[in-house]
C-alpha cells in the first residue's frame, strides 16, 4: 500500500470524526478504538515513516501483485475480474500454474511481514495509552458510559467522543518508534487492533477515491469534423 493512499486515508478518517465539544449526552458516549487510533498523529506519522523504509519492499509487492494478477488474468476468461467456479477449477488443473502462485504468494507474504510487523508494534504502542485517554475523556466529560457504535442502533452525532480521544491519544503518545526491537512479538489483540484499522484506512480511502471521481466533471467527446 503506497504511503500517501495511507496518508490520505488517515486524514479522511479524522476529518470524518469532527464533532461537538460537548460530545456526549447524560453522560454517554460511543466512539470505536481502531478509529482513534487510526486518526492518532502517531499512527500518521509512523505510517509514512514505515512507507519510506521499506520503499524498496513495497516497489517489489506492487511488482509482485502485478505478477500474481497477470497469472490468474489468464484463467478469466470472460474478463469480469472475478474467477467463477469452472475457471477455479481450470486453474487448479494447472499444476504449473498452481505452484507459481504459491511461490508468489509466499514471497509476497515474506515481503509483507516486515512492515506488518512495524505497523503492529506502532499500533500496540498507542493502544498502551488508548486507556488513559478514554479515561481523561471520561473524567473531563463526566461520562459515566461509553458504548462502541457495533453495539449501538442509534445515536445522535453529539454522542460521538472518538474526536476528544484523539486530541488526548495526541498528547500522551505524539510519536512512536517503528523501529521493532529484535524478538519482539505483539500481542493478539494488537493483531486484531491492527487488522481492523488497516480495513479502516482502506475503506476510507476507497470512499475518499469514489467520491473524488463523482466530483470530476464529466468529459465530453469531441466530435470530429
Amino acid at each position: 500500500m503506497r504511503t500517501h493512499l495511507l496518508s490520505i486515508a488517515a486524514l479522511a478518517l479524522t476529518a470524518g470524526m469532527a464533532v461537538p465539544a460537548a460530545a456526549q449526552v447524560n453522560g454517554i458516549g460511543v466512539t470505536e478504538p481502531a478509529i482513534a487510533i487510526a486518526g492518532s498523529a502517531a499512527l500518521q506519522a509512523a505510517y509514512q515513516q514505515i512507507g519510506t523504509t521499506y520503499a524498496a519492499q513495497r516497489t517489489q509487492l506492487e511488482q509482485l501483485q502485478q505478477q500474481r494478477d497477470t497469472l490468474v488474468r489468464q484463467f478469466d476468461t470472460n474478463n469480469d475480474g472475478q474467477l467463477s467456479d469452472a475457471e477455479q477449477t481450470a486453474a487448479q488443473a494447472n499444476t504449473t500454474a498452481v505452484q507459481q502462485l504459491q511461490t508468489l504468494d509466499q514471497t509476497i507474504q515474506q515481503t509483507q511481514a516486515p512492515i506488518q510487523l512495524a505497523r503492529v508494534y506502532v499500533i500496540e504502542q498507542i493502544a498502551m495509552q488508548y486507556g488513559n485517554a478514554v479515561q481523561q475523556v471520561v473524567t473531563a466529560g463526566n461520562i459515566s458510559l461509553i458504548l462502541n457504535p457495533t453495539t449501538v442502533v442509534y445515536a445522535a452525532e453529539a454522542v460521538d467522543v472518538t474526536d476528544e480521544i484523539v486530541a488526548r491519544l495526541n498528547t500522551l503518545v505524539p510519536t512512536v518508534s517503528t523501529t521493532v526491537p529484535a524478538g519482539w512479538q505483539p500481542q493478539r489483540q494488537s493483531v486484531q487492533l491492527y487488522q481492523e484499522v488497516q480495513q479502516m484506512l482502506l475503506t476510507a480511502a476507497a470512499q475518499q477515491q469514489a467520491a473524488a471521481q463523482q466530483a470530476a466533471p464529466a468529459q465530453t467527446p469531441v466530435q470530429g469534423r
